[in-house]
């Protein structure tokens, strides 16, 4: 029976790494994989970017609308599929993410889903709640803080300062965004820090 998987990790735990090699896994042997990506998610345009400088283009960008369903129904109808990978999970719809799980049900094929749990406020994404409600098996990616810690914490930076405050989804603005995996200690000093330096202001 196929199964759907999740696998998750804060940001630099290399889940888009071990994406791509499950990927090549999978082709090296001669096998069809369909490595999708929400279409939400423009870093790397067409492309899956790992830190580690390795790319690989997406085969499928998926808008909000689309039922996922369908489009691998009609991608296995075109040649068989052993695998659908998808990269940034986190941004599925909850509908779709119940769409991958029936993927794995009403056409016999694994899915292996990899993105965060949670956003840069510790609140979960709807995709990734529903892929924990889901999924068959679900494994932790682990990665590590600057103070040496388990890092399961997604910090928000924005121009080069920590920011606690803003929509859930910034990928693409005109101000510098990136995001730093910490541990729950350093999350939290950060946090403190932030909110002490926004009263401060305000007096």
């Amino acid at each position: 029976m196929a199964k759907l998987y999740f696998r998750y990790g804060a940001m630099n735990s290399g889940k888009s790494t071990a994406l791509m090699q499950v990927a090549h896994n999978y082709e090296e042997r001669g096998m069809r994989v369909l490595v999708l990506k929400p279409s939400v998610d423009t870093k790397g345009g067409d492309k899956l970017v790992s830190r580690l400088g390795v790319t690989r283009k997406v085969d499928l960008s998926v808008p909000r609308e689309m039922d996922v369903l369908e489009a691998v129904r009609a991608e296995s109808a075109r040649a068989p599929l052993a695998c659908v990978l998808a990269d940034e999970s986190q941004f599925f719809t909850p509908e779709q993410a119940e769409q991958l799980f029936m993927v794995t049900v009403e056409l016999n094929i694994p899915v292996i889903c990899y993105g965060l749990r949670t956003d840069f406020s510790l609140q979960g994404f709807p995709g990734s709640t529903r892929l924990l409600e889901l999924a068959h098996a679900i494994e932790e990616m682990k990665t590590i803080c600057t103070c040496g810690r388990k890092a399961i914490c997604n910090a928000r930076k924005v121009n080069g300062e920590f920011v606690f405050e803003g929509a859930q989804v910034a990928i693409d603005q005109e101000n510098s965004v990136e995001y730093q995996s910490l541990c729950p200690q350093c999350y939290f000093s950060v946090r403190r820090a932030f909110y002490e330096k926004k009263r401060a202001k305000q007096t």
